[in-house]
């Protein structure tokens, strides 16, 4: 199973493994990392599961939808590295995922 690493603002770590085809957002929702609420349940429709996905992973998470992009926008601190966890499917070539959480989300 790939394995996510979560990064709380303070600095805490968090590593996670969960079975390919998890979101990054159920990962965190599911074991209780904190920083990560996912209120709309993985719809992308609200922006409680933004993430910074480390620069060396960033080309393997996808695009960010249309959807995405708009909701980032209203994001306080987003990044050109933003993501929605939610929209991140875990897999086994992302093995070792490192993302960070943003200031707003301890």
């Amino acid at each position: 199973m790939p394995m996510i690493n979560f990064i709380e603002f303070s600095g805490r770590e968090h590593q996670i493994e969960v079975p390919a085809g998890t979101s990054v957002m159920r990962a965190a929702v599911d074991n209780g990392v904190p920083g990560i609420d996912g209120d709309c349940d993985g719809a992308c429709a609200c922006a409680t599961c933004h993430v910074y996905v480390d620069p060396a992973w960033l080309s393997k998470t996808g695009e960010r939808t249309s959807t995405e992009e708009e909701l980032l926008s209203f994001a306080s601190a987003a990044e050109p590295n933003s993501r929605l966890a939610c929209q991140v499917r875990m897999t086994e070539a992302l093995d070792g995922l490192l993302v960070r959480m943003p200031e707003g989300q301890h």
